[in-house]
């Protein structure tokens, strides 16, 4: 009687914890309407697909003038919860920097945020692929 007992204890604690838990995905993904792409050596601004990660979308938009990466921007990221939040709080201004070191997208995961980083230098290298670099 007693084996019984704790494993309908232990049965339905599995399942209100299964039930109970939240995913940061906020909802469908809709497609952003393509951007002109910048031409190799002029100037504009570039948005990469958004890419679906396992937390949510992540989308990277690209400022270039003379082919030179000039300013970075991620419109689309995983927020859904204050575990998102704090995370790409601290992991994207990292991956912005590292971008405009790099002038490319040949640059690190944060640690602590890979599934981010990873749809970060996706949508990165797919917004150089359309400017043409």
């Amino acid at each position: 009687m007693k084996r019984i007992l704790v494993w309908l204890l232990g049965t339905v604690t599995a399942v209100a914890l299964l039930f109970g838990y939240r995913t940061s995905l906020a909802g469908p993904m809709t497609a952003a309407a393509p951007q002109p792409a910048a031409a190799s050596g002029g100037a504009g601004t570039v948005t990469g697909p958004a890419v679906d990660t396992r937390w949510g979308p992540v989308q990277v938009r690209v400022t270039l003038d003379g082919g030179k990466i000039t300013a970075v921007t991620v419109p689309v990221h995983p927020d859904g919860n204050r575990k998102d939040q704090q995370i790409n709080a601290r992991a994207l201004p990292i991956l912005v920097q590292e971008t405009l070191t790099a002038q490319s997208a040949d640059i690190d995961t944060v640690s602590g945020a890979t599934v981010t980083s990873e749809g970060y230098v996706s949508s990165l290298q797919a917004a150089l692929d359309q400017a043409g670099r």
